[in-house]
């Protein structure tokens, strides 16, 4: 099985503060692409889920999710967003790296520090991938963290261009002539 650690985590949101600080003064109340979604409610969201991701690493709960939400204050503006995401996204390595690797924690089963590790990540990647497509700047996912991620939560990924079967993995994207996705899981829960 792949392992993500919190290094892996770090490098994705360190990739998507570079992508996207430059663009802080733009409209970011506009679309992410592909969703209902403003640039600026999508970079929140991944703030969300990286603090969701290292509260259960820690608190390890074994049957949901800890009651307990990450807000974003809504007068901050992108570059306010970007910091949050970054302090997370801290939060969430520092989980991951000092966890054991028999921790277990729920996600829709019992899930490993990795496979956290992972789900930020491939939460970081595709919505810097939607943002960056909502505020029309070129952008590529970068090719190792794709190909980890798909390793680790989608082991039935077709073979190809791991950036590519990514965003296909994900409804983002067409691949080799397939349809669409239009509804997809990952598979973070480890026995």
């Amino acid at each position: 099985m792949v392992t993500m650690t919190g290094a892996d985590v770090r490098a994705a949101a360190d990739g998507m503060l570079r992508t996207l600080t430059s663009y802080a003064d733009h409209d970011w109340s506009v679309p992410a692409a592909g969703l209902e979604w403003s640039c600026w409610t999508t970079a929140a969201h991944v703030a969300h889920d990286l603090l969701a991701y290292a509260g259960q690493v820690a608190g390890r709960p074994a049957d949901g999710y800890l009651p307990v939400d990450l807000r974003v204050h809504a007068d901050a503006d992108p570059a306010d967003v970007l910091r949050v995401v970054t302090a997370c996204a801290a939060l969430l390595g520092a989980a991951v790296d000092t966890a054991t690797p028999d921790t277990r924690a729920w996600h829709w089963g019992p899930c490993d520090p990795a496979g956290f590790a992972a789900m930020g990540v491939a939460e970081t990647l595709l919505h810097t991938h939607d943002i960056t497509g909502g505020l029309d700047i070129p952008w590529r996912l970068p090719e190792p963290l794709a190909a980890q991620v798909l390793r680790r939560l989608f082991p039935d990924a077709p073979a190809g261009d791991a950036t590519e079967v990514l965003l296909w993995m994900t409804g983002r994207g067409d691949l080799d002539g397939r349809p669409r996705r239009t509804a997809w899981n990952w598979q973070a829960a480890v026995d």
